[in-house]
C-alpha cells in the first residue's frame, strides 16, 4: 500500500511517500480503508523526538493516529463492526509505528467509534483526538457544569474550538483567547473571545469580575500563572501542554482511547451539538506540507490529510 513514512527523526523533509507493507490485523483490530487522517502538533513532535522517552519508535514509522474510513475487515474477534461500516478513530499505541497516513490502517477495536452521519469524511477524521481531549478534560478533569464560567485558550485551535463547543453544550458560560482574526469564528462557536497578549488577566477578569471556575489551558509556560490566578475560590485548572500545571494545583491531561467517550462525541455531532472546522487539506503524498503548515500553530480548526479511494478495497 501507499503511505508516508520515515526511517529518522527530523523536519518535515523526512517523510517518503512510498510502498510499505501492508497491515496485519489481529483478532481485536479491524483493517480500514483511510479516506482521511488529521494533522495534530504531537504528529510533527513524534517525528522530531520530543516524546521518544514516552513512545519508542519501530522504524520505518508511519505516523498520524486520527482517522476516518471504511471497515474491509473484522478480526476475528470482532462483532462490533462489519465490512462496509463507517468509522473513526484515535489510533494509539504504546510505541510509534503502525500510523494513519496510509491507504490501510490495522486498528484496534478499542479506539474506533461509527462515524457521525453529517460529517464528511474530512471533517469526521478531526474529530477524534481533538474531540476526545477536550470531552476528557472538560468532562472529567475538571467536571463542568451548567451555568460555570469556562476559560479556553487557544479557542479557534483543533482542540479549543471543540472544547467551547462541549463546555457551551453542557450550558457553561465561555470565554476563549484567540487572535483579533478568530473572534467572529469563536463566537459562532459559542464563546465570548478574548485577545491573547499583555492585559489579558484585565479583558477576562472585565468578562468575569469575579473570577473563572476552571481553566483549559493548551498553550503552558507563562500562562498558567495567569490561568491560576484567575480562578474563583475552588476554581479547577487544568493542561494538556504543561505538566507544570501541578505547580498551581491543577491535572495535566493525556487523551486516550475510549470507545465510549468516542462513540459519544459521534453522538453529539449528530445532533448539532458539535462541529468540526477543516481549514485546508492536502492529499496524502503531501503530508509533509500539512505538517509544516500545522506546525506554524496558527490554524483555525483541523488540517486534513485525505486518501484517494480505490475501485476496489482489499
Amino acid at each position: 500500500m501507499k503511505a508516508i513514512s520515515y526511517t529518522r527523526y527530523g523536519g518535515p523533509e523526512v517523510l517518503e511517500y512510498g510502498e510499505v507493507d501492508d497491515p496485519r490485523v489481529g483478532p481485536d483490530s479491524v483493517l480500514v480503508k483511510v479516506r482521511a487522517a488529521a494533522v495534530n502538533p504531537v504528529d510533527w513532535k513524534c517525528r522530531e523526538g520530543y516524546l521518544d522517552q514516552v513512545l519508542a519508535p519501530v522504524f520505518p514509522v508511519i505516523p498520524g493516529w486520527d482517522v476516518s474510513g471504511v471497515v474491509v475487515r473484522p478480526g476475528a474477534a470482532v462483532p462490533e463492526f462489519a465490512v462496509g461500516d463507517e468509522v473513526i478513530g484515535y489510533v494509539r499505541e504504546d510505541f510509534l509505528s503502525r500510523g494513519t497516513f496510509a491507504e490501510y490502517v490495522a486498528a484496534p477495536v478499542r479506539a474506533l467509534a461509527r462515524k457521525p452521519r453529517n460529517l464528511s469524511f474530512e471533517e469526521a477524521a478531526g474529530l477524534p483526538l481533538a474531540g476526545l481531549t477536550a470531552y476528557q478534560v472538560l468532562y472529567r478533569a475538571l467536571e463542568v457544569k451548567r451555568a460555570e464560567t469556562v476559560l479556553v485558550h487557544a479557542a479557534a485551535g483543533g482542540v479549543g474550538s471543540i472544547a467551547v463547543q462541549l463546555a457551551a453544550h453542557l450550558g457553561a458560560r465561555v470565554i476563549g483567547t484567540a487572535s483579533e482574526h478568530n473572534h467572529d469564528f469563536v463566537r459562532e462557536l459559542g464563546g465570548e473571545p478574548v485577545s491573547y497578549g499583555e492585559g489579558l488577566a484585565a479583558r477576562v477578569r472585565g468578562l468575569a469580575p469575579e473570577g473563572v471556575d476552571a481553566v483549559f489551558d493548551t498553550v503552558g509556560g507563562a500562562t498558567l500563572k495567569v490561568s491560576a490566578d484567575l480562578l474563583a475560590p475552588e476554581g479547577r485548572l487544568a493542561s494538556i501542554a504543561d505538566n507544570a500545571v501541578a505547580e498551581y494545583g491543577g491535572h495535566y491531561c493525556f487523551v486516550r482511547p475510549d470507545p465510549r467517550d468516542l462513540g459519544h462525541l459521534s453522538e453529539l455531532a449528530e445532533q448539532g451539538a458539535v462541529r468540526v472546522h477543516v481549514s485546508k487539506t492536502f492529499p496524502l503524498e503531501r503530508t509533509a506540507d500539512a505538517h509544516r503548515l500545522n506546525q506554524e500553530g496558527r490554524t483555525r480548526g483541523k488540517i486534513v490529510v485525505t486518501v484517494a479511494r480505490e475501485p476496489e478495497d482489499r
